[in-house]
């Protein structure tokens, strides 16, 4: 029969601040990038074979992409990271956050056109216009590298910066260090 050790308590600490979901949605950009990528080697793909079964699978893995993981990271955008920087004294920021979510209801105008037409080659048809694919696809695409360009060389910092301050704020007011 074995002893059971008994183990003083361990302290009480102050709660440790969770993982940015900055970053996490700054991740996501890679991923809208390479989806988007994808998109114009399909565009190629489709220019020169028409549908086949890569043109499908690709069509449906963008197809879910955009439909459920951008949006999501949109949402989580409007929901994490916007709100504080709309409360801003910083006039400019502000202008640049509504910006952004302007873009958001443009990018998901653009896909709602574009998805139409993927969904089609993904589920095999071949109705879907080549040079309309391609324009929207442009577009869409034009958008995004502004989108992300904005968001990661103003908007995030400044998120950051916000977070690190209300985290330095909190760890002055409880006492804690980081």
């Amino acid at each position: 029969m074995c002893a059971q050790v008994v183990r003083p308590a361990r302290p009480v600490r102050p709660a440790v601040p969770p993982l940015p979901q900055i970053d996490a949605l700054d991740r996501t950009h890679k991923q809208v990038m390479d989806h988007l990528a994808e998109m114009r080697v399909l565009i190629d793909k489709l220019d020169q074979a028409g549908v086949d079964p890569a043109a499908r699978a690709m069509a449906t893995d963008i197809c879910r992409f955009f439909s459920a993981h951008a949006r999501q990271h949109h949402a989580d955008e409007e929901r994490l990271v916007f709100p504080a920087l709309l409360r801003s004294s910083d006039e400019s920021l502000v202008q640049h956050v509504l910006r952004l979510q302007q873009d958001h209801g443009w990018l998901e105008e653009d896909w709602l056109e574009l998805e139409l037409q993927l969904q089609a080659v993904a589920a095999g048809y071949s109705w879907y216009d080549l040079d309309s694919l391609r324009h929207a696809v442009s577009v869409f695409t034009a958008l995004y590298h502004e989108h992300i360009a904005l968001e990661e060389s103003l908007v995030y910092p400044a998120a950051r910066r916000r977070l690190e301050a209300e985290q330095d704020g909190i760890a002055h007011r409880t006492g804690g260090e980081d």
